[in-house]
């Protein structure tokens, strides 16, 4: 049985079944590796989507730089094999500066680069992250920070888009109609969380500040938003607000 000096590393290593690399005999250096994802030759019919899902990189959301969740893909003609999905992120980092900006201005740009370094007509991206923006509680005016979880979908063919999607995800409160009808006084009530996917022509611009257009026509149909802060005259005016408003997901 070989004894190995357990006081080093490698030792330990060794004693716990590692073994020194063999003599290799195939090429070491990229131009004399084989690339089999780049064979060419008839593999009978083409695929619409391939690519990675999952890639959590920088995104910067307006002001604020945040995490975002990418999907990438792109089409795969039937003469070639696969694609290199190291190109993928290579493509990213072109477009890389402290954050990936979520525009859809911007991922036109990454989809095109992609595009260009898989050698592809078709492309597309999802991205969803937090965004943050200035919530000012509803009588004292105290500003904080509030949220919504935003996911952007753009695919292109060619120079053209084919897929401009937004979606957004925000939480609010509702009060129940039934529970203050049949009630004295009060009404019990519960944080919901409402989505909305909006679907964007893709032959024409998208109006400014679209984020919070959508997020305020979100909140309007609430009973109230959601403040970060409240003092009391704010926890009055919610209170009071709900109750004139009650609403529930079937309402």
């Amino acid at each position: 049985m070989t004894e190995f000096d357990l006081s080093t590393r490698e030792g330990r290593w060794k004693h716990f079944g590692s073994v020194d690399p063999i003599e290799g005999t195939k090429p070491t250096t990229k131009n004399e590796m084989t690339d089999l994802q780049s064979t060419h030759k008839d593999f009978l019919f083409e695929i619409e989507e391939v690519g990675i899902k999952n890639l959590v990189y920088p995104v910067l959301v307006d002001q604020y730089q945040t995490a975002g969740t990418f999907s990438f893909s792109t089409s795969l003609t039937k003469d070639e094999k696969g694609i290199n999905m190291s190109r993928i992120i290579e493509s990213v980092e072109k477009h890389y500066d402290n954050g990936i900006e979520l525009e859809f201005n911007t991922l036109y740009q990454v989809l095109r680069t992609l595009q260009t370094n898989m050698k592809q007509n078709a492309a597309g991206v999802d991205v969803s992250g937090k965004w943050f923006f200035d919530r000012y509680s509803p009588t004292t005016n105290i500003k904080a920070v509030g949220n919504a979880d935003v996911t952007y979908g753009l695919a292109i063919d060619g120079d053209k888009v084919t897929r401009k999607e937004l979606t957004i995800e925000a939480t609010v409160t509702t009060l129940c109609p039934c529970s203050k009808e049949i009630s004295e006084y009060s009404a019990h009530n519960q944080r919901g969380v409402v989505t909305v996917k909006t679907y964007i022509n893709k032959d024409q611009g998208i109006v400014d500040d679209y984020k919070n257009k959508i997020l305020d026509a979100m909140e309007a149909n609430a009973s109230s938003i959601l403040y970060p802060i409240l003092k009391r005259p704010d926890e009055k005016r919610v209170t009071e607000r709900a109750y004139e408003n009650p609403r529930f997901v079937e309402d």
